[in-house]
């Protein structure tokens, strides 16, 4: 038995944030039930990302809105409004993520929730937050990250602000919004009532900085300066970074310049060895070590520096990735099948409980497919 079954949770999310909360509830035994538009649905089915498609839907909607049911209902319609008011009072969670004043215009906002159901925790997702002049700003992760100084933190120096390659702040904030849920869950065991979670992309933006940011405001008021060099952390001293090697990179991670200049036996390095100097001379240290590595390949330095514990790695694409027995062993990946049969090779929940991984076999939806199950 999962941990959460028996819980039920209403999902009116679209595109990542609060989809990716739903899903985690999902994983963990929970019956999730998407809200759709009818004919349209969540705007993630039509999102599509690397070309990729299963059926008329995006490949990116079966990633994560796996094993969730669909129910399509017009939420300005009456009839329709007053069955989802029904099927709240029979929930335990609901989740969206429209911008603040939406829900209150429809009917759905917390305080319309919590008199048809009083137990009822209601996770909401935002951009910015409630207040402010930014609450009509798109909460979209790459712009978030440009607000949040985020971009200043990747790429070495002298480049142009770098973005995370990837949605960082949307995964980020459903997992925020996830342990709200889940505080707010244990909560109500003891009092019977429900609660009202907010999260928002700005905050987990700052909250995911928090140690640069915190050095950033009992500093100087002066931004981290990143490395000119191998640039990993803005506030971490060399040898921190990745180097490329004759044959690939490898990273080093917190290693003492003097251990490192023994081991390799680089002794450009012993002149800069006095662990003082790992930030001050962070570059020329970088330097000496950008130079050295390009003349053998990564598996002779990890030769050198893995039998002594040096925190290490070599640098891995995907293609190695899951070559590698490391990978075979995490067990991460599941089949779920899309609504059409169409097997699709997914992530599964990262969390194991009682020593055992949490898959399903259940794929996304199809729009409505389950209206009939819940509305009558």
């Amino acid at each position: 038995m999962k941990p959460l079954e028996g819980l039920r949770v209403l999902d009116f999310a679209q595109f990542l944030a609060g989809p990716m909360a739903a899903l985690r509830l999902a994983d963990l035994g929970a019956e999730v039930i998407k809200i759709e538009r009818p004919g349209v649905g969540d705007l993630c089915r039509s999102l599509v990302i690397s070309d990729q498609k299963v059926g008329s839907d995006s490949l990116l909607f079966h990633t994560i809105n796996r094993n969730k049911a669909s129910v399509a209902a017009d939420l300005k319609n009456p009839e329709d409004l007053d069955r989802i008011k029904t099927l709240l009072s029979t929930s335990d969670v609901m989740i969206h993520n429209f911008r603040p004043g939406v829900m209150e215009r429809i009917g759905l906002g917390w305080d319309d929730v919590s008199k048809i159901n009083p137990g009822l925790v209601y996770g909401a997702v935002t951009g910015y937050g409630t207040t402010g002049p930014w609450i009509k700003k798109p909460g979209q992760d790459l712009l978030v990250q440009s607000l949040s100084g985020m971009a200043w933190l990747s790429g070495n120096r002298n480049d142009p602000p770098v973005p995370a390659g990837f949605a960082v702040l949307d995964i980020t904030c459903g997992n925020h919004l996830v342990q709200g849920i889940m505080a707010a869950l244990l909560r109500r065991e003891r009092t019977g009532q429900g609660g009202l979670v907010e999260v928002d992309l700005m905050s987990s933006a700052i909250d995911m900085q928090f140690e640069l940011f915190t050095a950033f405001l009992n500093g100087d008021g002066a931004m981290s300066e990143r490395s000119a060099i191998s640039n990993a952390n803005a506030s971490v001293g060399a040898p921190y970074g990745i180097y490329a090697c004759r044959d690939g990179y490898i990273a080093i991670a917190m290693t003492p310049v003097a251990k490192l200049a023994e081991l390799l036996d680089c002794p450009d390095l012993l002149p800069l060895a006095d662990p003082a100097l790992a930030f001050s001379e962070r570059d020329e240290i970088k330097g000496v070590l950008r130079d050295f590595l390009l003349q053998d390949d990564v598996g002779h330095w990890l030769d050198r520096l893995e039998p002594a514990d040096i925190w290490c790695s070599r640098v891995l694409d995907w293609p190695e990735l899951i070559e590698t027995e490391g990978f075979a062993a995490l067990d991460a990946v599941q089949t779920v099948k899309a609504p059409d049969g169409t097997a699709i090779r997914t992530t599964r929940c990262p969390i194991r409980m009682d020593g055992q991984v949490m898959t399903s076999d259940a794929g996304g939806p199809a729009l409505g497919a389950d209206t009939g199950s819940y509305l009558d």
